[in-house]
């Protein structure tokens, strides 16, 4: 496996309470890793120590490695600014910031001063809304608030402005939990179609989407790892009995 992402002997706690215990894993590059497992069992957690957002909980500690392109992420030398810009994250609300349509995407860009012209940022506002289907629905409005667009827009909008970046890696913190049917495939799709340039790690609490989705699964159970390997063999062999209780729904 050409892994982009290994977690080595990470162990998290909040205060005195424990939320991963010793996990070991690798996530494949270019591919979509979907991250499962009951309630509080430590899936969000896990995805957070992936871009340093763990550490912006108050009293959370961390011990281990998390290698990103065999960098450990927490190495005292490391830009976190540069961690983030790398790997972008898509949380399970819409968070779009409060100021146009157009000027979400090129904050970021802004920023990082990734372009030198107006026409550079107008090209780039269009290619990532184009990405993320939004261009056609929105293109003669860029310049309103982007909390004027539904729901399932605004999710589609920060995926664009994570995007605007040129992240690698991309997490989803069960990035479709609050929209409808109709937009949930909208991200979905999108997702898909990206896997081939980003390495995309999502939670999810639905088994059908981690079947839809997922070239590669991750089965957590209270802060453990207890199955990690490729979909169709999690899916169709599960090699665990806690594991296979879970896909049977049996918690």
């Amino acid at each position: 496996m050409n892994a982009h992402i290994q977690a080595k002997n990470l162990n998290a706690f909040y205060g005195s309470q424990q939320a991963l215990k010793d996990v070991n894993i690798e996530i494949p590059r270019n591919k979509i890793t979907a991250i499962m497992g009951p309630s509080g069992c430590g899936k969000t957690t896990l995805l957070k120590t992936f871009n340093r957002f763990f550490e912006l909980t108050e009293n959370a500690r961390l011990s281990g490695e998390v290698l990103v392109d065999g960098q450990n992420i927490y190495d005292k030398d490391v830009d976190v600014t540069e961690v983030r810009k790398v790997v972008g994250l898509l949380a399970q609300r819409p968070s779009p910031l409060p100021m146009s349509i157009y000027d979400n995407i090129a904050y970021g860009m802004r920023i990082h001063k990734m372009k030198n012209e107006r026409k550079e940022y107008k090209a780039a506002v269009r290619h990532y809304l184009e990405i993320t289907g939004l261009w056609d629905e929105v293109h003669k409005r860029l310049h309103d608030p982007a909390t004027s667009l539904s729901i399932g827009q605004q999710q589609r909008l920060c995926l664009a402005r994570g995007l605007a970046v040129e992240p690698e890696i991309i997490l989803g913190d069960e990035p479709t939990s609050a929209l409808d049917p109709i937009s949930s495939q909208n991200i979905e799709q999108r997702l898909h179609e990206l896997s081939n340039q980003y390495t995309i790690v999502i939670v999810t609490h639905t088994l059908r989407q981690a079947k839809r989705l997922a070239d590669h699964v991750i089965f957590m159970y209270l802060g453990e790892v207890i199955e990690a390997g490729s979909a169709k063999d999690i899916f169709n062999h599960p090699q665990h009995e806690r594991t296979k209780q879970y896909l049977e729904g049996q918690f």
